[in-house]
């Protein structure tokens, strides 16, 4: 969450927009910063798996996609929290907000009950976790890919408009 917001509140965010870079690709520069720390927890995390393997029969290709997933849904939770960090100089509230919206689509399929059968499949394939249980199962479907890689991609544009709002102020 402090990706940008304290770049903005301790002001070396105008040494950064002074250098001879695009705004996007700053905002893809911290993304994929992030993202390369995500994958370097996920793969030492690999030692419980390689453990389990030994001490009995894995099923390989469920663990595979579920690293693979893990992955995804943890790039889509970073593309959200570069998106609220970029509205915001307080860390706290880039946090609380991009919280109010990663919950919401984690909730949206435990709700389904509440909604009217038309809406139902909607709000169904908006649901992170919909698409996380799908690959977790070992199914590495191209619904639940592209639907990872729409939010990672719709929540860094919005970063990048974000960013170049300051221009317009």
């Amino acid at each position: 969450m402090r990706l940008l917001s304290e770049e903005k509140r301790s002001g070396t965010i105008e040494v950064l927009l002074t250098l001879p870079v695009k705004d996007y690709e700053i905002i893809l520069g911290k993304f994929l910063a992030g993202l390369i720390l995500i994958v370097v927890a996920v793969i030492l995390t690999l030692v419980y798996s390689l453990t389990l393997s030994g001490l009995g029969d894995l099923d390989s290709g469920s663990v595979a996609a579920g690293y693979i997933g893990l992955i995804f849904l943890g790039a889509s939770y970073l593309s959200i929290g570069v998106f609220t960090s970029s509205l915001t100089q307080n860390q706290i509230v880039a946090f609380i907000t991009s919280f109010v919206i990663i919950f919401a689509l984690f909730m949206l399929d435990k709700v389904l009950i509440f909604m009217p059968g038309f809406l139902v499949s909607f709000f169904e394939y908006l649901s992170v976790d919909y698409h996380f249980s799908n690959i977790s199962r070992g199914v590495i479907d191209s619904r639940d890919v592209i639907y990872y890689l729409s939010i990672i991609s719709f929540f860094l544009f919005l970063a990048v408009k974000a960013l170049e709002s300051r221009k317009w102020r």
